[in-house]
């Protein structure tokens, strides 16, 4: 039986699914340890190995197949846009995609006016602004804290990942439109999804047990 690959993003997204994959019976002791050098981790007894990688990567290693099995946020997958399959919502991590920026900007927005759109994650805002609203807009590629654009005047909104909003807030801000809801997802490799159906499906339907369970 050869081994299943599992990439999950490093941080909260990590710790959340491991304790997700412990209620259905599957562990991996070395990744507890926190002073780990190591890069991939081996569940012998279930032909299972894991690794972390930055989010923006896990798409990649799961398209290309050097991970059978990955789990991402929605932002990254829509994002990235790779080829794989989306097979369920893990449940957490979960926010949205909004356009922010002063309420000043909100007749800009309605009225469709050419502005400038700062953001970490311009595919996202383009299909967003191009398909589905049909207005033209400038996008700006970030990479810190996108909420600064619009105070400074870089840009008259923001596209950008909202959780609380308390940032959005503090800075005179506020959520002028949704563009959709984010969690955590589970994403297979298409060849691994025909090659090792079986296992996958167990493994899927197990998730989803203690998912509606919890």
């Amino acid at each position: 039986m050869r081994y299943l690959t599992i990439a999950l993003t490093k941080g909260r997204l990590a710790s959340k699914t491991l304790a997700l994959l412990e209620e259905i019976g599957i562990t991996c002791e070395e990744m507890k340890d926190k002073n780990t050098r190591k890069l991939i981790f081996v569940n012998e007894e279930l032909k299972l190995k894991f690794f972390l990688a930055k989010g923006p990567d896990v798409p990649t290693y799961v398209e290309y197949g050097a991970a059978d099995i990955g789990v991402v946020g929605r932002d990254t997958i829509l994002e990235e846009g790779r080829k794989l399959y989306e097979v369920m919502d893990l449940g957490f991590g979960k926010c949205r995609m909004c356009i922010c920026g002063p309420q000043t900007a909100k007749p800009l927005l309605e009225t469709n006016q050419l502005i400038r759109v700062a953001t970490k994650y311009p595919n996202i805002a383009k299909d967003y602004f191009y398909n589905k609203k049909h207005q033209t807009v400038e996008i700006i590629k970030l990479n810190g804290s996108i909420e600064l654009a619009p105070i400074v005047g870089l840009s008259e909104v923001i596209c950008d990942i909202v959780e609380t909003g308390s940032t959005l807030r503090e800075n005179g801000l506020s959520v002028l439109e949704e563009v959709c809801p984010l969690s955590a997802r589970m994403v297979v490799n298409q060849v691994s999804m025909k090659m090792e159906s079986d296992r996958i499906s167990d493994l899927i339907q197990k998730l989803k047990k203690v998912i509606k369970e919890a």
